[in-house]
């Protein structure tokens, strides 16, 4: 009597954690829309502009001089809600820090606040869309899986290093893979350190800046080419060296 009511009630609890399940990612979906539905109908992206923080510097220093602290917390707050949101104006807000906090001291709260963002969307991703497109594509994800999980770390630090893939499309895309979130912070938080550096450090000289194509130069796009190569020597090494006995 026992073993079959409990194999009547197996179908049920799962019924019921899948209904929770859809309910909560239907839940964080329809925050997200609003949240990006909030920022572009009331033009939020205004105050992301390269003109609007020229114009604002003085009052942005004057109140980080005035509340260093709270303005450190605004900083980072302000930096993981667009990276997680997958927003425009990183870059703003980068060459912002490096004005209000020094080359860096910018580059480490972009740190903070920009692999805490990259998280969220990550997991928002893993959460909300792997296992549909696992079941839909699994097949032919297989072998791209597979391959990515072995070499994660330095997949991931060269997709970071190098600026031709946009920042939001690594994290969405990484939560569809299988990678251990622990390897994808640690990438993360490496891999955008050369790139933090180079706008943070041009935010210095914030009143000479007049198009963000001034700072990402050929020269500085190259560099960091490099540097994403680099990070594939161990995978190519793996791949093509002889096999010990």
């Amino acid at each position: 009597m026992i073993p079959h009511e409990a194999a009547m009630l197996t179908p049920v609890a799962n019924q019921r954690e899948s209904s929770s399940s859809n309910l909560g990612k239907i839940s964080i979906a329809v925050g997200i829309a609003l949240a990006l539905g909030a920022f572009f109908y009331f033009d939020l992206g205004r105050f992301l502009s390269l003109t609007a923080l020229k114009e604002n510097r003085d009052g942005l220093l004057a109140f980080t001089e005035g509340n260093f602290a709270a303005a450190v917390g605004i900083f980072i707050l302000a930096y993981a809600i667009v990276t997680g949101l997958s927003l425009p104006g990183a870059v703003i807000l980068t060459l912002a820090g490096g004005f209000l906090f020094g080359a860096v001291g910018a580059t480490f709260f972009v740190n903070i606040g920009a692999t805490t963002g990259a998280t969220l969307a990550f997991l928002t991703a893993r959460y909300l869309l792997r296992d549909t497109v696992e079941q839909k594509f699994g097949k032919w994800l297989g072998p791209f899986q597979e391959g990515f999980a072995k070499n994660a770390f330095s997949y991931l630090l060269t997709l970071r290093l190098i600026p031709l893939f946009p920042f939001f499309v690594v994290n969405l895309v990484s939560g569809l893979t299988r990678v251990h979130v622990g390897t994808y912070v640690a990438a993360t938080a490496l891999g955008i350190i050369p790139g933090s550096f180079v706008y943070a450090y041009a935010g210095r000289q914030l009143g000479t800046i007049n198009s963000l194509k001034e700072i990402a130069s050929p020269n500085v796009i190259g560099a960091f080419v490099l540097l994403g190569l680099l990070a594939l020597v161990p995978v190519v090494y793996k791949k093509y060296a002889p096999k010990s006995a």
